[in-house]
C-alpha cells in the first residue's frame, strides 16, 4: 500500500535525479599548474576520516540510549551521509562558499548542482587542491553537524519530522554560519574571528540547537530514571573512530600538507587525551566510578574544544584546552541534570560548551594576537562571536523545530515511544521479541503509528 505521506519526497528525489542529466560542466579531468600532489593526497585521505566520524558518532550515540531506539539513533547519523550530500551538490555548497551576499550567505546560483566545481584550483578556497576536494570536505563537515544534533531528540523525535528539519537547518543555520565564518567575505572572518575547525560552525552551532530541540521536544517518558545505556562497548568504538576521523578534521582544516597540519595534528590527540584523563579523575574526585562512558565522553569534549585553536595554539597550551573543557563540561553536565531540560545524550553540555570553551581560549592563546600577546581585540570579538552565534543559532533553531513541527509533528506517540523507536519508526530492533507473537507486534505497530 503506497503511503502518500512519503509521495512528496519521493518525488522530489526523482527531480533530482532528472535534473542532474543535465550537468555538463562537472568534474572535467584539467592539467593545472598550480595542484600539489602531496597537498592533493593528504586532503583526499583527510575528506575521508571526516566521513568516517559519522558512522563513528553513530556508535558513540548509538551506545548511549536505551536498547529500544539503538538502530533510531544510529540511523538518524547515517541518513545525514544521504541527506545533506545531495543537498550540498544541489545548493548548500553554494550558500556556504557561493559569491558573498552581505558576509552573511552564499549566492545559491554560484555553484547550483556543483556548476563549476572541477578539477582545477580555485585562487580563493582551494589554491593548491581541485576545487571539486574542497567542496567534498566541506561537505563532510555539513554531515556531521545536524547528525550531533540528534543526541538531544534521541528515543522521541519522528523519523520522516527529523529530515525535514535537517534540511532546513544546513539550508538555514549550517550554511550562514559556514559562510559567515570561513568565506573570505564572510563577516566573522573579516572581522578577525579565528575558527579553524569548526567551534562556532559545527560544535556551537549543535549545541545551540540541542537545547532548542530539548525545550520543544519535552522530556522522554522515561526521563529521571536510571537510565541504562544499551552497549558502552558501541560507545568506546565510536569514541575511537571519531578520535581516529577527527585528525582529518581538524588537520585536513589547513587544506595541505604543510606546518600547520602537522601542529593541529598534535594538538588534536593531545588535547584528547588530557581531557579523557581530566574528565574521569574529577568523576573520582567528586566520589563516582571511572567509567568507559566517562573515559569516552572526556575524550570526545577535549577534542570540541581544541577544534577552533588547533592550528593556533602550542601543544602546552592544547594540554591546558583540553582539562579545562573537560572540567568544565563535566559540571554543565551535573548541574543540566537537575534541571527540566532534556538533552538526551549531553549535546549541549559537551558540544556547545566545548565549543564555547575552545572559543574563548582560542581569543586567549592564538598565536600573535591572543590575549596573552597583549592586544584584547581577537579576545574580545570571540566573546561577542559567541553570543551572536548562539543567539542566531538558538533562536533560528527554536523557529526551524517549530516550522517543522507544523509540517510533520515531530514528537512520536506515547506507544511508540514506549515501544522504542526502533520498531515503531523502522520496524527492526536488536532485542528478542519472542514474547510477542508476529501478530501481536504488528497490532503495537499500528498503535504506535
Amino acid at each position: 500500500m503506497i503511503r502518500k505521506q512519503w509521495i512528496p519526497g519521493f518525488t522530489i528525489l526523482i527531480l533530482i535525479a532528472l535534473i542532474s542529466l543535465f550537468d555538463v560542466d562537472n568534474g572535467e579531468i584539467v592539467a593545472d599548474a598550480n595542484i600539489s600532489g602531496a597537498d592533493t593526497a593528504w586532503m583526499l585521505a583527510a575528506t575521508g576520516l571526516v566521513l568516517l566520524m559519522t558512522p563513528g558518532l553513530s556508535f558513540f550515540y548509538g551506545g548511549m540510549v536505551n536498547k529500544t531506539s539503538v538502530i533510531s539513533t544510529m540511523l538518524q547519523s547515517f541518513i545525514c551521509m544521504g541527506i545533506i550530500t545531495l543537498l550540498w551538490v544541489i545548493c548548500g555548497f553554494s550558500l556556504a562558499f557561493g559569491d558573498s551576499i552581505g558576509g552573511i550567505i552564499g549566492n545559491p546560483s554560484t555553484y547550483f548542482f556543483f556548476k563549476g566545481v572541477g578539477g582545477a584550483t580555485q585562487a580563493d578556497l582551494a589554491p593548491t587542491i581541485p576545487f571539486v576536494l574542497f567542496a567534498l570536505f566541506q561537505m563532510k563537515f555539513a554531515i556531521i553537524t545536524p547528525a550531533l544534533i540528534t543526541g538531544s531528540f534521541a528515543e522521541r523525535v519522528r523519523f520522516s519530522s527529523f529530515l525535514v528539519f535537517i534540511l532546513l537547518f544546513s539550508l538555514l543555520v549550517y550554511a550562514p554560519l559556514a559562510h559567515m565564518t570561513w568565506h573570505p567575505e564572510g563577516f566573522l572572518r573579516k572581522w578577525g574571528v579565528l575558527d579553524f575547525a569548526g567551534g562556532t560552525v559545527v560544535h556551537m552551532s549543535a549545541g545551540f540547537a540541542a537545547i532548542a530541540a530539548a525545550i520543544i521536544l519535552g522530556k522522554r517518558k522515561n526521563h529521571g530514571t536510571n537510565h541504562q545505556p544499551a552497549n558502552v562497548p558501541f560507545v568506546l568504538l565510536g569514541t575511537g573512530l571519531l578520535w581516529f576521523g577527527w585528525f582529518g578534521f581538524n588537520a585536513g582544516s589547513a587544506l595541505g600538507a604543510n606546518e600547520s597540519a602537522a601542529l593541529a595534528f598534535a594538538t588534536t590527540t593531545v588535547a584528547s587525551a588530557a581531557a579523557m584523563l581530566a574528565w574521569v579523575f574529577y568523576d573520582a574526585l567528586m566520589g563516582r566510578k571511572i567509567s568507559g562512558m566517562g573515559a569516552s565522553i572526556g575524550a570526545v569534549v577535549g577534542l570540541v574544544a581544541i577544534t577552533p585553536a588547533a592550528g593556533f595554539v602550542t601543544i602546552g597550551q592544547s594540554i591546558f584546552i583540553g582539562v579545562a573543557g573537560a572540567i568544565i563540561s563535566n559540571i554543565v553536565v551535573y548541574y543540566k541534570n537537575k534541571t527540566g531540560i532534556d538533552d538526551t545524550l549531553d549535546v549541549f553540555p559537551c558540544h556547545g560548551v566545548g565549543g564555547i570553551v575552545g572559543m574563548i581560549l582560542t581569543g586567549v592563546f592564538a598565536k600573535d594576537v591572543g590575549l596573552i600577546y597583549g592586544d584584547p581585540t581577537t579576545f574580545l570579538r570571540h566573546l561577542a562571536a559567541i553570543f551572536l552565534v548562539g543567539g542566531f543559532t538558538f533562536g533560528m533553531s527554536y523557529l526551524l523545530f517549530k516550522l517543522t513541527n507544523l509540517i510533520i509533528p515531530m514528537r512520536v506517540s506515547e506507544a511508540a515511544e514506549e515501544m522504542g523507536l526502533d520498531l515503531s519508526q523502522h520496524g527492526e530492533s536488536i532485542l528478542d521479541h519472542k514474547t510477542h507473537s508476529s501478530e501481536e507486534i504488528k497490532k503495537l505497530l499500528k498503535k504506535a503509528s
